[in-house]
């Protein structure tokens, strides 16, 4: 199986790493089928656990190539990877302020700036997680170009660790969805489709960004910061203060270091 993998095309393997990390999200959604309930110093662990592991995937699977492959094509090291960077934080910021959306960890009675309809607010939650997958399948779906567009920074192994990750932190956020909307109501089924629908952009997403740098090489230092940005802003706006303001912030804050250790391990160990 492994071997059929990398004999594919670069952007082939994106849509498939892209297509496991959409499975990841709809397997936390899952739950919804077996429990009633959720603990919740137990969700507010996975939460701050995929913050770590999106931090560790920030560094060394996005911005740690990116500043290589600045130096090899003989720019300014600094630059791409800073410009990329504050853009991908930019994106999303501008992206909060214009499209109304329930946080994932707020009372599914609030929204931002004004109270919505019980009906929409399921719609209202799955698009805050949906644009928030974006850059997370841009990202492998850039790593996976890398590749492609063969820089000698890049590595398919590099690009399979960074999927991992991902995957990894879209278990809760899939759990994050189908409950919330489960407690509200929502038959179990619909609460499940919800759930994993937010992880639907990331395989278009992950395609996207594999072909944009194999056809575009130059914006690939750029594409690796804008990833890498727009991921430390989902952590800092999203999942950091979501795994913490139910009052268990040690437990956070640990569970964030073990994911942040786990990750630079396998990225180190294996990339």
């Amino acid at each position: 199986m492994l071997d059929y993998f990398l004999s594919l095309h670069p952007v082939a393997q994106a849509g498939i790493a892209t297509l496991f990390t959409w499975a990841m999200t709809a397997l936390g959604a899952a739950l919804v089928f077996t429990t009633k309930n959720f603990n919740q110093k137990l969700m507010d662990s996975m939460l701050g656990f995929a913050g770590g592991v999106m931090i560790a995937a920030s560094f060394w699977s996005l911005l740690s190539p990116a500043l290589d492959l600045a130096e090899e094509n003989g720019s300014i090291t600094w630059v791409p990877a800073a410009v990329g960077f504050m853009l991908g934080g930019i994106f999303l910021w501008v992206i909060d302020k214009i499209l109304p959306h329930l946080h994932p960890t707020s009372p599914m009675s609030e929204a931002e700036g004004y109270q919505p309809k019980k009906k929409k607010r399921s719609t209202l939650l799955v698009l805050a997680i949906t644009l928030h997958n974006i850059p997370e399948g841009l990202a492998v779906g850039v790593a996976f170009g890398a590749v492609a567009a063969e820089f000698p920074s890049a590595s398919i192994t590099g690009a399979i660790v960074l999927a991992l990750g991902i995957g990894i932190q879209n278990f809760p956020e899939g759990l994050a969805v189908s409950m919330p909307l489960r407690r509200e109501g929502m038959s179990r089924r619909k609460s499940f489709m919800y759930g994993q629908f937010s992880g639907m952009v990331e395989p278009i997403a992950g395609i996207i960004g594999a072909m944009a740098v194999t056809f575009i090489q130059p914006l690939l230092p750029y594409a690796l910061s804008f990833a890498a940005g727009a991921m430390i802003f989902v952590v800092a706006e999203e999942v950091i203060p979501g795994s913490q303001e139910e009052g268990n912030k040690d437990l956070a804050v640990m569970s964030l270091m073990i994911g942040f250790t786990i990750m630079m391990i396998l990225d180190v160990a294996l990339g």
